[in-house]
């Protein structure tokens, strides 16, 4: 098993990091975002602007939320065959 743990550190780094990116990326465009409620139609213009930034973020809530899923169970993937294989050794003392 311990062949296949720097593939899996590869994977998992590749999964971690686009997770990395897209939090990132939220948190650009999450930065001019507010929370107004438009009453009137002079606001047309920043109600749109901010109607596209949630649409953006809508978009990639769901690719956050699988690479996050993703990363967390290639951690604990990789954190329980470091541990077996520790176990293992230790027993054959």
């Amino acid at each position: 098993m311990m062949n296949d743990l720097p593939l899996l550190i590869i994977i998992w780094a590749v999964f971690t990091g686009l997770f990395l990116a897209l939090l990132a990326y939220n948190a650009t465009i999450t930065r001019y975002e507010d929370t107004k409620v438009f009453l009137d139609e002079i606001s047309a213009y920043e109600e749109q602007h901010q109607s596209m930034i949630v649409q953006k973020i809508n978009r990639t809530m769901p690719y956050i939320r699988i690479l996050g899923c993703l990363s967390a169970i290639f951690t604990v993937l990789i954190i329980a065959i470091y541990t077996w294989d520790c176990w293992q050794k230790l027993q054959a003392q």
